[in-house]
């Protein structure tokens, strides 16, 4: 590792089981990993692996039951559910399998409201939108509306929504997972292109072994064990 770069994600011991009245699964055994500012990783693994569990651990969406993660100077697993909500808000960008626009607002709206709520004028919400919808190639789309967008245009809409804020990291859970084998490539290409352009930090978890391969690190997560693989 590169010891001149920022390590903007830092995960030490960090455990996860979930027990029922019939069994306790482990699904994150300790895991001790570092992410740089700027890069891209990919985990993958295979359906049940805890791939998703762990982003969501890292966006504060789940909670971990032992370790440390801190993200852009937050000790996440700290921090109270109202300082859980900021951090989501301030220092992560979501992107999921499904698109979450609403479907009553343009393309613009989608990606310009998050930055608004956040407290921004309108007219500085909109120009950020206007230029990230560039960033996808959907500027000639930003007033139609989502029923009106194909399945790959509204993922790249919720690309371009995830970086309004300007988020120390962006955390994506299977976003081709709905996509036909030509929108995959095109949203992997504009994702990766598009966080690489602003100097975002991406974690991709992803079953498909081609936007895997787009990272500049990789790892895979079996038995709930992260390891990256080698080039």
């Amino acid at each position: 590792m590169n010891d001149d770069k920022k390590i903007i994600v830092r995960v030490r011991s960090l455990v996860k089981d979930y027990t029922s009245s019939a069994e306790t699964l482990h699904i994150l055994r300790g895991l001790d990993f570092d992410i740089e500012e700027g890069s891209s990783v990919s985990i993958s693994g295979s359906s049940g692996s805890g791939k998703s569990t762990l982003l969501n651990i890292l966006g504060g969406l789940d909670r971990a039951d032992a370790g440390e993660v801190v993200v852009d100077g937050n000790r996440i697993d700290r921090l109270a559910e109202k300082q859980l909500t900021r951090y989501r808000r301030e220092s992560v960008g979501f992107i999921f399998q499904f698109h979450y626009l609403l479907n009553d607002f343009t393309a613009l709206e989608n990606v310009m409201l998050p930055a608004y709520i956040a407290g921004l004028s309108k007219k500085t919400a909109l120009e950020k939108a206007r230029a990230l919808l560039a960033d996808v190639n959907m500027e000639a789309r930003a007033n139609h509306l989502p029923q009106q967008l194909s399945g790959g245009e509204r993922q790249r809409v919720a690309v371009a929504r995830s970086m309004v804020n300007d988020p120390a990291v962006i955390l994506a859970d299977e976003p081709t997972g709905n996509l036909d084998m030509e929108n995959t490539a095109l949203v992997t290409r504009i994702l990766y292109e598009a966080a690489e352009k602003r100097g975002r930090t991406l974690v991709v978890v992803t079953h498909d072994k081609d936007v895997a391969a787009r990272a500049s690190r990789r790892y895979v997560l079996v038995d709930g064990v992260l390891s990256e693989l080698k080039n």
